[in-house]
């Protein structure tokens, strides 16, 4: 991932591609926005063999109206989709037939040898890293959602796994979108002008509005169905675990449409699924704590999940999106700590995985607990915790977390994660060793970061 290309072999793959299109009969070209942010959208030009990418992509970005269209001159950047035509390996710095390639200044993004519609939409949210940036605006790979009464943004981060796209679902707030944004100097919009969730196990009863979001228009990707129903079985992961749905904004019923608002996030959540069971579920994190966490980028795999994993495996990935950085990871996390003082936003580290134990002791800590957690973030009763004082909470040893001693509607034996283990001293061991997990990934950025952020995560003597 991410490995640099010399001018000259992208040259070869964009003729290659470009060649290959030519000898097409038909094509299918799309003209459509990245952002939903007049000021800060940017003009693609989406140019493929296949139907099935085109209806992807009329998905996934903003579909300009007829006047915009008419008007809409040269595109800032040009995706040449020729997937079902192998790259030359042979080539100079290619290692095999499949090439995914973005030229920065040439703004044109190459596709050969692979036919996953979702290395299009990779391509976007990079080109965002690499572009909002320099224009001061914050991109983010996260879900937003917005209070339906109040109006109050909140922003979730996470990998796959820690329930990014289930938590942002509330039946009492709108959806401004699942997986791509910008906090720009007037308040949020998304990226994008659909969503891209997974199809596994997908039924109504776990996911209702994804499920019925799959309709006349959306595209499903990887699945497996009964050539004389056509019914499709979400279970069958014969083909492979990444099964997918790409559908527009406007089947989700609370869907916010034009997805931009001009209001700044009152809440920021940092997602993650502990199967070590010693993070607490929530905590408050403070400027500093924001940019360690949001830096690292934590999760963890465990059995069932991944295969060849039998116990858990601590993940890092730079601001919850590692593939998809341009520039340096404290650069991002610098502008969303400065985003977060300036408009005095109370941001939380979440965690959605183990409680009483770690994987294969403990148990998952239940949705609706974790429902009422970010609850009391909406409706103003942690920031009042915090605004009252340190009493209101105790910390965690080592990491230095701060976390709410009680919240209405959960278990206070739930809150304080060493509480609900019995082997007291395996939790003391097993927090010391997730902490010099942290402490080792964190090397790799420290020598960016100013010592109040280094200290700001775990100590370990």
């Amino acid at each position: 991932v991410n490995i640099k290309l010399k001018d000259e072999a992208f040259l070869t793959n964009r003729e290659r591609a470009i060649d290959y299109l030519n000898t097409r009969d038909q094509l299918y070209v799309i003209d459509a926005f990245a952002g939903w942010c007049e000021t800060y959208r940017i003009k693609i030009r989406v140019i493929t063999s296949r139907a099935y990418h085109a209806l992807f992509m009329q998905n996934m970005l903003v579909m300009p109206t007829p006047e915009q269209l008419k008007d809409f001159g040269h595109p800032d950047f040009i995706i040449y989709n020729a997937g079902c035509f192998p790259a030359n390996r042979y080539t100079s710095g290619m290692t095999s037939s499949t090439s995914v390639c973005v030229h920065f200044q040439r703004r044109e993004m190459v596709i050969l040898g692979t036919e996953y519609a979702g290395e299009m939409k990779k391509g976007i949210l990079t080109l965002m890293m690499y572009a909002m940036p320099m224009k001061m605006q914050l991109p983010l790979h996260s879900s937003c959602n917005v209070g339906r009464e109040k109006g109050d943004v909140t922003l979730f981060f996470g990998l796959s796994g820690t329930g990014k796209t289930t938590l942002s679902a509330d039946v009492n707030r709108d959806l401004l979108g699942d997986d791509e944004h910008v906090w720009s100097d007037t308040g949020v919009f998304n990226v994008e002008g659909g969503c891209y969730a997974k199809a596994i196990d997908l039924t109504h009863d776990n996911e209702p509005e994804i499920f019925d979001a799959i309709r006349f228009g959306a595209v499903l990707e990887n699945v497996v169905f009964d050539s004389s129903t056509r019914v499709v079985d979400y279970h069958d992961t014969s083909v492979t675990e990444n099964t997918r749905c790409a559908y527009p904004l406007s089947h989700i019923p609370n869907s916010i449409i034009p997805a931009v608002v001009d209001t700044h996030p009152s809440n920021v959540v940092l997602l993650c699924c502990d199967a070590f069971g010693v993070l607490p579920p929530v905590s408050v994190l403070d400027p500093d704590q924001v940019q360690y966490y949001f830096i690292s980028g934590y999760t963890a795999k465990v059995a069932g999940t991944e295969q060849g994993i039998t116990e858990p495996t601590a993940t890092f990935s730079a601001c919850f999106g590692a593939p998809f950085l341009v520039w340096h990871p404290v650069v991002y996390a610098e502008m969303l700590s400065h985003k977060i003082q300036k408009h005095k936003c109370t941001a939380y580290l979440l965690n959605t995985g183990w409680i009483g134990g770690g994987y294969g002791e403990g148990k998952r800590c239940s949705l609706k607990y974790t429902r009422k957690m970010i609850d009391a973030m909406h409706d103003g009763t942690l920031k009042a915790m915090v605004d009252d004082g340190e009493h209101n909470f105790d910390t965690l040893p080592l990491f230095n977390l701060k976390v709410p001693k009680s919240l209405p509607g959960v278990p206070e034996h739930i809150l304080y994660p060493k509480d609900g283990w019995e082997d007291k001293e395996k939790f003391d061991a097993t927090l010391t060793k997730l902490a010099k997990l942290f402490e080792q990934n964190f090397q790799e950025y420290a020598d960016r970061c100013p010592q109040s952020v280094r200290e700001a995560g775990p100590q370990v003597e």
